[in-house]
């Protein structure tokens, strides 16, 4: 059987991260093991027009992944493919999979999607794979209108699912377990994408070629429920590989792909800490630890000893993260963080101790943020004084508690899924004296703030891969940081002046 596994176009306002979609390297892994012969379709990187590749490729199944910016996008594609074929198209993602807005229902009322895939992927995948290929073997003329018939009802019985049949009639079925041992994952498959089309992990610090620039994923699930992350809608139990499971991916990435840098994906990746300290051993035993690595996601700052992150260090970890979120006190129990701002305090003076970079994740405008409180994240993330600071603004993602907040206290900017997308400056909501006006400006003033300190201004200008990458990180400071009415001004008055 054919597969194909799109990644459709997702529109940033500004040059960001390219990767691999780690998902879709299970998937595309799952399927091959499977028998079958698949394709990635990354239309991030894509230079063949979808349609001329689907006529090449004449794929029997196709499944996109999408979030919540991206979803509309994902719908175009599926309108796409059917316009040339009538095949069955499966969604699946954080987005469809929020059940409590009914965003699985909303896909499937979409003419063009037949099936969506809720929470973890590889096995509802691989059930609606073998459904398919059995259908083939009778079938001389394959279409989804057929396979989907009512009278048929294939998928009644397989987890994890909501679909539409041919009648028009939606059907949710109940959830998927969880994956319990996810040794038994084959590794993501990074041959079936075009790594040289890539950037690297985190291209605003590191001058690395995309192509030997790799992921990697330890564990999966968080047990914390963050009243802000869109992390929650996914399953809550946490679940670890093995460290042997993970070297072996490990070395095969270095030795096998020739890896210059590995990311963890993980979203909790310390929760058990002794794992970490295996891990770490065995990499070291390896002698792996030539090829530097970060925790992209970040860890938990109430989990990070100095000793563990000493020996992480000499595992060859070059930075970690730590979601502060707020630098006020009440605020951090609000959002139901588990962690304190002395653990905070303590977990960068533990990183920085250990010899590691170090990158701090910070939130303006969270239900009940003020000037004052908005403020205190400023100078709490400048007295922490991580390389990167990350400043964002809420985005109240459906499925979360913050989600829920404003529907029922507040008000969305937002007029479509569209509008969720990142990295524009613009407030998403308004709740009591939180208005638009005040998260733009704290959030603007947040970046210049801490950003045109001299002292950090030295600090990166020491660093070679600032040099390296300094157009690109102007041209980035200038649009998060110069608000778009002044830029618009500023453009006119350039204009009128030539």
């Amino acid at each position: 059987m054919r597969v194909v596994l799109i990644n459709p176009k997702f529109h940033l306002p500004i040059d960001t991260r390219t990767s691999p979609h780690l998902a879709l390297g299970y998937l595309g892994a799952v399927s091959e093991r499977r028998g079958d012969t698949v394709r990635i379709y990354d239309a991030d990187v894509e230079d063949q027009p979808l349609a001329e590749f689907l006529h090449e490729f004449k794929p029997h199944l196709v499944g996109i992944t999408t979030n919540t910016p991206q979803v509309r996008q994902s719908w175009r594609a599926a309108a796409a493919i059917k316009k040339e074929m009538d095949i069955p198209i499966v969604l699946g993602g954080p987005h469809v999979s929020v059940v409590s807005e009914e965003l699985d229902f909303e896909s499937i009322r979409q003419p063009q999607v037949d099936i969506v895939v809720r929470g973890e992927g590889e096995g509802p995948w691989l059930a609606i794979s073998n459904i398919v290929d059995s259908y083939l073997r009778d079938q001389p003329e394959f279409t989804a209108t057929g396979l989907m018939d009512p009278g048929l009802d294939l998928f009644r019985d397989t987890l994890g699912l909501s679909y539409k049949t041919s009648d028009g009639q939606l059907h949710r079925n109940a959830d998927a377990p969880v994956i319990s041992d996810l040794d038994s994952l084959p590794w993501p498959a990074y041959h079936l994408f075009k790594m040289n089309r890539y950037t690297n992990l985190q291209p605003a610090t590191d001058a690395i070629p995309g192509e030997r620039s790799f992921s990697i994923m330890t564990s999966r699930g968080c047990p914390y429920r963050c009243t802000f992350c869109s992390q929650s809608i996914m399953p809550i139990k946490w679940r670890a590989r093995s460290s042997e499971n993970v070297v072996e991916e490990w070395r095969h990435l270095v030795r096998d792909l020739g890896a210059l840098e590995i990311g963890v994906l993980d979203d909790s990746a310390n929760i058990r800490r002794n794992r970490l300290s295996e891990l770490a051993d065995l990499i070291i035993a390896n002698k792996l630890n030539h090829v530097p690595w970060i925790f992209v996601n970040g860890i938990r700052a109430n989990l990070a000893e100095y000793e563990m992150l000493v020996k992480l260090k000499q595992a060859g970890l070059k930075r970690t993260a730590f979601g502060v979120e707020t630098g006020d006190e009440e605020m951090i129990v609000k959002i139901d963080k588990h962690v304190d701002h002395d653990t905070i305090r303590q977990a960068f003076k533990n990183a920085k101790a250990a010899g590691l970079e170090t990158i701090g994740f910070f939130i303006i405008g969270l239900p009940g943020d003020t000037r004052e409180t908005m403020q205190k994240t400023i100078d709490f993330a400048i007295e922490l004084d991580p390389m990167i600071a990350n400043f964002s603004m809420m985005t109240p993602y459906p499925g979360t508690i913050v989600y829920e907040q404003v529907k029922k206290n507040g008000r969305f900017l937002m007029q479509d899924w569209e509008d969720y997308v990142f990295f524009d400056a613009k407030a998403r909501y308004e709740m009591g004296d939180l208005t638009a006006e005040l998260m733009e400006e704290m959030y603007r003033k947040a970046y210049r703030q801490f950003y045109w300190r001299p002292k950090y201004i030295a600090r990166a200008m020491r660093r070679k891969d600032f040099w390296l990458k300094f157009g690109r990180n102007l041209r980035i400071a200038y649009r998060t940081v110069v608000p778009r009415r002044e830029k618009t001004e500023l453009r006119r008055a350039i204009e009128s002046a030539q």
